[in-house]
């Protein structure tokens, strides 16, 4: 049964890329535009990784990972950020918020299929 990664991205154009490349390796994917949009996909069905930005409007990705983080059915989700940003602060904000990863743009596919692999155990 493929596994399940929320990507929540704002960019429609990274949405679609990252949809082919995921789709492509044999995961389900299901696409969020910004925090708030992907607060509303978890219904508590099993997502087995979460994948955000951090710039994002509406509800920005840490606001979200916190969010995220206080749901039973996802407290133990792993998440990735996938992001421009690359400031100590921040990454470690993410960090004490539950991000397990931080990758940034830009950014090869392997590199992120590679944690991909590491935080879903098949």
């Amino acid at each position: 049964m493929a596994k399940t990664i929320l990507f929540v991205e704002d960019s429609a154009s990274v949405r679609q890329v990252m949809n082919s490349t995921l789709t492509r390796e044999g995961y389900q994917v299901i696409l969020a535009s910004d925090g708030q949009d992907a607060m509303g996909k978890l219904d508590g069905s099993k997502i087995h990784l979460i994948i955000s930005d951090v710039n994002m409007p509406n509800m920005d990705g840490i606001s979200f990972v916190k969010q995220v983080k206080q749901l039973p059915a996802y407290k133990f989700t792993p998440i990735i950020m996938l992001t421009t940003e690359n400031q100590a602060e921040k990454m470690n904000e993410g960090k004490a918020a539950g991000v397990k990863a931080w990758i940034v743009k830009p950014f090869q596919p392997p590199q992120l299929l590679a944690a991909i692999s590491q935080l879903i155990q098949a």
